[in-house]
């Protein structure tokens, strides 16, 4: 390999690859002194260099200088080209790794290419990225040449590849959706605060303005729900919600759990709780489908959220302060501070911090050890019985719905049943002959 040939062969795979010549040289002088090492022994102290602007090669072997052409020839040709080739792709694979993983989380387009197993492939352009069925959204599917956007959630070498994991569901890809369809958003007027999301079904995003003069929510939404129609449509029609962001937690988790209508909010600081109540008429609303508005209100605020009536609060504090105040160690008037901090069942009794048990009820250690061992004996027991009664009322549900269909069935039978002809009426006397009934004695 002459020298020209060197410089040209560097330039070629810089162009085609991307891949810095300093990285090209030193890969070429790697593969030579392996080679080199194949034949003068693994235990040879074997030197060589390539010059970057001649590309003229020179190199010693214990100390001895070797010849030029000694170099690109007789220590094995063909081994050092199968050497160039294994780290130039490794070049190629760093390369790649470096420029992907540092857009992690960020948004991308790509060309869907085929279809793997349920893992859906697409082309970026330099390479292919795999989309697995677990990171898309549920119920949508992805066709040859369709164009998709998607996060890179996940960059990893594989060999003498990089593989590159893509999502849909993670909640930074509907961020990234707000920040390409919202001006605001980009220009960092409107900062996304928060991000809760059950994906193909409810987000909840909590938003703010540095401006007052710019109403976050109403930007968000767009012109006649222009804006947030476009985010919507690339979620397969996942419903949004757009919270207005506040540093106040009660009032964050009173917008949080929009449309329901809160009457109070009650944190409970030592266990990261908040306890909101509501009417009886917002309590189903309150609480969503399946539990969806308030797990994604929790999500989006950072607090654990319950919601109840003022008349299930009520009965929930009556059985804690008895059921503590049962515990050996326990007064009455420790289990009140307990049941205003929050604390409304022996399983949140167990896991207190012994420091905030000793300082509110001024209890030594040894008396905080006894209270919380009992609080955990207590707590599972509390745990079986509730499985229990869990059982007993899925087998109740079970045979009423069994006895609803054994009704329905019967129902069904008796409509189906041909109706016997009526019986004949009963003929007066004499009306066989033709004969005219005889006068009643009331005639």
């Amino acid at each position: 390999m002459n020298p020209a040939e060197m410089l040209r062969i560097v330039d070629s795979v810089h162009r085609d690859k991307s891949i810095d010549k300093e990285l090209v040289f030193q890969a070429i002088e790697t593969a030579l002194v392996t080679a080199a090492k194949k034949h003068y022994g693994e235990l040879a102290d074997v030197q060589i260099m390539i010059d970057r602007e001649t590309g003229v090669m020179s190199g010693t072997h214990d100390g001895t200088v070797l010849d030029p052409e000694e170099i690109s020839g007789r220590i094995g040709a063909q081994t050092a080209k199968q050497v160039i080739i294994q780290k130039i792709r490794e070049a190629e694979r760093d390369q790649l790794l470096g420029e992907y993983g540092e857009q992690v989380g960020t948004l991308i387009n790509g060309v869907v290419t085929r279809s793997e197993g349920g893992a859906t492939i697409v082309s970026l352009g330099t390479l292919e990225a795999i989309l697995p069925r677990s990171e898309q959204i549920p119920g949508e599917s992805h066709h040859p040449n369709e164009r998709v956007r998607a996060i890179i959630f996940e960059v990893k070498p594989a060999g003498s590849r990089v593989k590159v994991v893509l999502s849909r569901t993670k909640p930074v890809f509907v961020q990234r959706l707000f920040e390409q369809e919202i001006p605001e958003i980009a220009d960092g007027v409107i900062m996304v605060n928060a991000i809760a999301r059950e994906p193909a079904h409810r987000s909840k995003v909590a938003v703010s303005s540095s401006d007052a003069r710019v109403d976050c929510v109403g930007a968000c939404v767009g012109v006649r729900g222009n804006r947030i129609k476009n985010i919507v449509d690339e979620l397969a029609g996942e419903r949004i919600d757009i919270v207005r962001w506040s540093d106040d937690a009660e009032t964050l988790i009173r917008a949080a759990l929009q449309p329901a209508e809160v009457d109070q909010v009650l944190l409970c600081d030592m266990i990261g709780r908040a306890i909101v109540l509501v009417r009886e008429d917002q309590l189903s609303l309150a609480i969503g489908r399946k539990g969806q508005n308030v797990r994604l209100a929790s999500k989006l605020c950072g607090w654990d959220i319950e919601i109840m009536t003022n008349e299930e609060l009520e009965e929930q504090i009556d059985r804690a302060v008895t059921g503590f105040s049962q515990i050996e160690g326990m007064t009455e008037e420790l289990a009140q501070k307990l049941v205003e901090q929050g604390y409304l069942s022996y399983d949140d009794l167990s896991v207190i911090e012994p420091d905030a048990l000793m300082e509110m009820g001024s209890l030594t250690e040894e008396q905080v050890d006894v209270i919380t061992n009992q609080a955990e004996v207590l707590a599972l027991e509390a745990e079986k019985a509730a499985a229990v009664e869990k059982v007993r009322k899925k087998q109740e549900d079970a045979a009423e719905a069994a006895q609803a269909v054994k009704d329905a069935k019967d129902a069904a039978t008796a409509a189906a049943s041909p109706t016997p002809p009526p019986a004949p009426a009963a003929t007066p006397p004499g009306s066989e002959s033709g004969e005219e009934p005889p006068p009643s004695a009331a005639t």
